[in-house]
């Protein structure tokens, strides 16, 4: 959504909010948030686009000998942070990546959404996301580091006393709300120290920045309770990961096109194909969702996380749900992104891929309302049920083969990130881990 400032607005609002700092806030190839801070007094020339960075500085950007960029802040984003820091307030732009010779940067994962979106508004399309975004809360060491350390006992929707970060959460969401975001629900899930907060769906774009926002929020509210917040997929064994589960729907004109009254699910033909290309190209995919060593410690059976490529409306064992609201609620749930994926890919390339599957009028395979997880080999075998990637390597080795997905990272992005996740899975490959210390050190 547009805000309408315009620059001598958001120059008097710095004023009245005693201002002292702006960040340029971007977000590198791998989903983590960068900025350049000015102070207030250079709030002109950041308006002006004249602010440069080192690009060479910044994983999966460029090399040193092409190293300056430009960062151009987005009018709309302009924020000021609801706490106040002992020197003034800090407010914040969300900048994109520019050339200098005035160019979009190609490795910027906002401009790859940017063509994405473009796409389908060729298309006559207008993507919305709602992201369902968990992480958990720890207590911190003497050092203030993260343990995974919890006194928190609570469980799905439970409420004080079990669920001791019940404050924390409920300061997360007022000051979510107080940066302009349509909190619509909050509570404890599953595992110990974790939790869920879920905000009113976006256009792709700003649901990306909202996203990326949010994490920032979190952890800083977090640290004001003297907690340490993670999104760390899986970060305790024999629990729930955290999950991503990304609600999707296209609309025109304001209608929502994956709405049709007449069909059985109330679903119309092209939401059936664009769930189709998610499906065929979700593989791929994969490596860009769930980007971490990490990432598939979560993907695993028995804790409500998606192993295997199905769809269904009646359980939450599949890839894809269809939640039960109809009308312009109408939509799917993709339950495979983990919260350690850069949103700006993610949601690219799941808009390619349902834009693949309309363009193409794939057709999905029937849905399974069973529970995948109790079926034997050969019962998903007969009813062609495939399984997502079972590690890092495997998914990348899948990204590259898919020309689609890789065609809409460009070849800047996707080869830096493909460069940089093998030698993630190289190192983690070298390393001997603590299970293999328990199980063999005083076997052998």
């Amino acid at each position: 959504m547009k805000n309408g400032l315009s620059q001598e607005k958001i120059i008097s609002i710095a004023k009245e909010n005693d201002v002292k700092f702006v960040r340029l806030q971007f977000t590198d190839l791998f989903g983590m948030s960068k900025n350049l801070a000015i102070t207030v007094d250079h709030l002109q020339q950041a308006l002006e686009n004249k602010y440069m960075l080192d690009g060479s500085s910044i994983d999966g950007f460029v090399r040193i000998e092409e190293s300056d960029m430009n960062l151009y802040p987005d009018i709309d984003s302009f924020t000021v942070f609801p706490w106040r820091p002992q020197n003034g307030r800090v407010a914040r732009f969300i900048c994109d990546v520019y050339n200098p010779d005035g160019t979009p940067f190609e490795g910027d994962p906002r401009y790859i959404l940017k063509k994405a979106v473009a796409e389908a508004s060729k298309m006559g399309y207008t993507f919305n996301v709602g992201p369902e975004c968990e992480f958990f809360l720890f207590h911190t060491d003497e050092a203030g580091k993260p343990t995974t350390l919890t006194h928190d006992q609570g469980g799905y929707f439970d409420l004080s006393p079990m669920d001791l970060g019940e404050d924390a959460r409920r300061d997360i969401c007022l000051t979510l709300e107080e940066m302009g975001f349509d909190v619509e629900a909050s509570h404890h899930e599953v595992a110990n120290g974790q939790h869920e907060i879920d905000f009113r769906y976006d256009e792709a774009l700003r649901a990306a920045d909202k996203f990326m926002s949010f994490k920032i929020v979190v952890k800083t509210v977090a640290r004001r309770h003297g907690l340490a917040a993670t999104f760390m997929p899986k970060p305790m064994t024999g629990m729930s990961g955290s999950g991503l589960h990304t609600n999707l729907s296209l609309s025109r004109g304001g209608r929502n096109v994956f709405c049709d009254p007449k069909d059985s699910l109330g679903l119309s033909e092209e939401a059936y194909s664009f769930m189709a290309g998610i499906m065929a190209h979700i593989k791929a995919i994969t490596a860009v969702a769930n980007p971490l060593v990490n990432s598939y410690k979560r993907l695993v059976s028995g804790y409500e996380a998606p192993v295997y490529i199905t769809w269904a409306t009646k359980n939450r064992s599949p890839l894809i749900r269809i939640p039960a609201v109809k009308g312009d609620a109408t939509r799917i749930e993709l339950r495979s992104p983990d919260p350690s994926c850069n949103p700006y890919l993610t949601f690219a390339i799941i808009l390619a891929a349902g834009l693949d599957g309309i363009k193409r009028g794939l057709k999905p395979p029937a849905s399974v309302e069973r529970n995948i997880y109790t079926m034997t080999d050969a019962e998903r075998l007969a009813l062609g049920i495939e399984r997502l990637p079972e590690n890092l390597h495997d998914a990348l080795n899948e990204l590259e083969k898919d020309k689609l997905i890789m065609d809409t990272l460009g070849d800047h992005a996707a080869t830096r990130f493909i460069t940089a996740k093998r030698q993630e899975w190289d190192e983690y490959k070298s390393r001997v881990h603590n299970w293999e210390i328990e199980q063999y050190l005083y076997r052998y």
